[in-house]
């Protein structure tokens, strides 16, 4: 008698599901909020529906989560309303971490345990909705790693697994092992190097939305003085009367979501202007032409 089928645990079933932009916490130390100031900001994204807070270990120096734990502290119906990225596997060498003599990257076993445990005590929580391996270590063991991720899962820790910066080859060496739910990628109107190396193709052939920094270029995209940023934003300025006058930073989101991967946007800014001219994407459907006329300026050239 054939045995039942048993249900990976780590399933797509179990995944937590992200909202459509996600608020990125990496610049949290610069904002200057003390702790009430950080739970009114969390609870004015929560509003405007980014529910989804995107962290790393290594952010601020070791020193955005604890930042954004103690507003959890401060606040603790909050934690049930969002969920918590956070990512882990660069070593830097920071006065936080004393131990490290070279900056390097670190998928081991016992790394992504200390550092799972460490996320969980600064963000004063007993889960992780969603842990990334945050670069692709050249010695990582994919085995090794998929064991540990499934004893977190089943400890309660973590809730599903996934990395950051990963070429389609390296996901899909470790997704063979332990289901990944996502591949966190740059991608912008100026940096357009996922749609060509697979990556896009990957995620949308195996229906694993990626989740998408620096989707405004890291501010050049708005106030970038160079050729194709100039390009891009006067094409974006002009697109603008025929989608109700939206914003470049707007057009510029929807232009990311519009690829058929399903991207989430991950935002950078802790203003709430920033915020709201992200979510304004959500009702801004661009039409194809559009969509080539942005990656032509990009380029700058016509597709071939």
């Amino acid at each position: 008698m054939a045995t039942p089928h048993t249900p990976d645990p780590m399933s797509p079933a179990d995944w937590p599901v992200l909202s459509p932009l996600v608020a990125g916490l990496w610049r949290m130390h610069t904002w200057g909020l003390d702790v009430q100031a950080r739970v009114r900001w969390i609870e004015q994204a929560l509003e405007l529906g980014f529910t989804t807070m995107d962290h790393a270990d290594i952010y601020g120096d070791y020193g955005v989560e604890a930042l954004f734990g103690e507003a959890l502290a401060a606040s603790p119906g909050l934690r049930d309303r969002l969920q918590i990225v956070t990512k882990y596997g660069i070593r830097l060498v920071s006065p936080g971490r004393p131990q490290h003599t070279v900056k390097h990257y670190d998928a081991s076993p016992s790394h992504l345990v200390a550092s799972v445990d460490a996320s969980l005590r600064a963000l004063r929580t007993d889960r992780i909705d969603l842990l990334l391996l945050h670069r692709p270590d050249l010695l990582c063991d994919p085995d090794a790693v998929a064991q540990a991720v499934r004893r977190l899962h089943a400890q309660g820790k973590v809730r599903a697994f996934g990395v950051s910066n990963h070429s389609a080859a390296e996901f899909a060496m470790l997704d063979r092992r332990v289901p990944l739910m996502t591949n966190q990628i740059e991608l912008s109107p100026l940096q357009m190097g996922a749609l060509a190396d697979g990556t896009l193709t990957q995620a949308t052939d195996l229906r694993r939305a990626p989740m998408v920094w620096s989707p405004l270029g890291g501010g050049r995209l708005l106030q970038g003085d160079d050729p194709q940023a100039r390009r891009v934003r006067e094409v974006l300025q002009a697109m603008g009367p025929r989608y109700g006058g939206a914003s470049v930073a707007t057009l510029a989101y929807a232009w990311i979501r519009r690829h058929p991967s399903r991207p989430h946007p991950i935002t950078g800014t802790g203003r709430l202007a920033g915020l709201r001219e992200a979510a304004a994407s959500l009702h801004v459907e661009l039409s194809a032409e559009d969509w080539y006329w942005v990656w032509q300026a990009s380029m700058g050239h016509e597709v071939p």
